[in-house]
């Protein structure tokens, strides 16, 4: 009897090693790198996909503050050449400004002297 016992709990270790081992093969089918690059990718699509789908509703939701937004941003990324163009249009008019005062001066003194 106790030889029947014996082969009973060799036969229940023996299924336990089986599922042991299928248990391990699945863990280490799901641990395979690019099993692990290949969810960390959906997931991240996923993540992308929804963020986009938030953005649109907030663009639908309120057109004038995202176009606000999106204006500031062009500008900031801009700044440079705005400054540049600001300098230019400011330097442009002092000298338009200056160069009218000398036709009014250069005027007046010939009224003056006629």
């Amino acid at each position: 009897m106790s030889e029947d016992r014996v082969e009973a709990a060799r036969a229940e270790v023996d299924q336990a090693r089986n599922r042991l081992l299928v248990a391990l093969n699945e863990v280490t089918g799901q641990l395979e790198p690019h099993r692990l690059v290949q969810e960390v990718w959906e997931k991240a699509k996923d993540k992308g996909a929804d963020l986009a789908e938030d953005a649109v509703d907030a663009v639908r939701s309120r057109p004038l503050a995202a176009t606000g937004v999106v204006a500031a941003i062009a500008m900031f990324l801009a700044r440079e050449p705005l400054i540049e163009l600001a300098g230019k249009l400011a330097s442009g008019l002092s000298k338009k400004g200056s160069a009218k005062k000398r036709r009014a001066a250069k005027t007046e003194s010939e009224t003056e002297t006629a």
